[in-house]
């Protein structure tokens, strides 16, 4: 096939082919005594996706890194970057949501007050920006793709941050007690351990994760489960999807900031009384945390107080005063010296 013929199957340019074999995303055969470009399936195959992948606003450099191991099909590496991308589409419409909310919140003041008070609008764009810079601002500073091979044997052998980590599972199945027809949601999914015992149950579940080595192992373990790329701050579906949402061990990799963007984030994706079960490192409130550090100091355990200064550990304190003032009636449970089950059930 010639340029001119692939360029009207596709309804694009002459010349946008080209550029996408400057870029060295295609290289059709050459013709050596005209040097007309000749194009193979497997060029009309690549160049479709090329155009599909910038429809969906992949740079061209992401591109390049995700076809070359596609055109060997092998989908792992197009697959990611499809993710990565929808995950910062998300990010994306979370940020116009918000944008659309506050200037809703501006209209009803001038509607009602017939003024927009400067400070109203200072509030407003100030909060406004807060949140954005909260979502934006989280890193992986503890490398999880890296952890992930070691992740499984890790849990069971750690008697340190994993200490009752079965029964803290267990537990949390317990108490979500999911009923037929119900689907959930596991935030920080990892490599499975706590969503494949809800498949078990026969119970359909979905896991989010920020890394992606750790999706790829849970993929592997769990074939039937729906995986996607994404965190707490930007949960990679629409709003009301889910029955109940759980998460074990990974509440304290974000801020306490963070913590609260994350709560609004579960309630978003949730139905109506949709419930949540989160199971993770905290303490009852600040002092117990003080104190907390001051006897592994006399104890000279410096490693376990590092890991505590590396996380952002919660005060289930604060947990349960914001699903209080949001509507919820909750229970709560201390397995051990600083892990904690917290369940919430909205009233309405």
């Amino acid at each position: 096939m010639q340029i001119k013929e692939l360029a009207e199957k596709l309804n694009i340019s002459p010349r946008t082919i080209r550029f996408y074999e400057q870029k060295g995303l295609i290289s059709p055969h050459k013709q050596e005594h005209n040097l007309y470009r000749r194009f193979t399936e497997k060029e009309v195959w690549r160049l479709q996706t090329i155009i599909s992948l910038r429809e969906a606003g992949m740079t061209i450099e992401d591109i390049k890194k995700a076809l070359p191991l596609a055109g060997d099909e092998d989908t792992e590496q197009l697959q990611y970057y499809l993710e990565m991308q929808r995950s910062i589409i998300f990010s994306q419409w979370l940020e116009l949501k918000q944008i659309i909310e506050t200037t809703d919140t501006m209209i009803d003041l001038l509607k009602y007050q017939q003024t927009l008070p400067l400070d109203d609008i200072f509030l407003l764009a100030e909060g406004s920006k807060r949140l954005r810079e909260t979502r934006k601002n989280w890193n992986d500073k503890w490398n999880f793709d890296h952890q992930a091979i070691t992740h499984d044997n890790n849990v069971v052998n750690n008697d340190r941050e994993y200490k009752d980590y079965e029964k803290a599972l267990q537990t949390t199945i317990d108490w979500v007690a999911p009923k037929a027809g119900e689907r959930g949601l596991d935030i920080g999914t990892g490599t499975g351990n706590l969503a494949g015992k809800f498949l078990d149950k026969g119970t359909p579940i979905a896991g989010i994760d920020q890394s992606k080595e750790m999706l790829k192992l849970c993929g592997r373990k769990h074939p039937q489960m729906e995986l996607k790329l994404g965190n707490f701050l930007a949960i990679p579906y629409l709003d009301g999807q889910f029955d109940f949402i759980v998460t074990s061990f990974a509440l304290h990799h974000i801020s306490d900031e963070q913590k609260i963007l994350a709560l609004d984030e579960m309630r978003r994706v949730l139905k109506p009384h949709g419930r949540i079960c989160i199971t993770d490192l905290m303490f009852e409130n600040d002092d117990q945390k003080v104190q907390y550090i001051a006897d592994l100091e006399r104890q000279g355990r410096t490693d376990d107080i590092q890991l505590i200064l590396n996380a952002y550990y919660a005060t289930s304190s604060t947990l349960l005063s914001w699903f209080d003032e949001n509507g919820y009636i909750t229970k709560s449970k201390q397995l051990n010296e600083l892990l904690t089950i917290v369940y919430a059930v909205p009233i309405r």
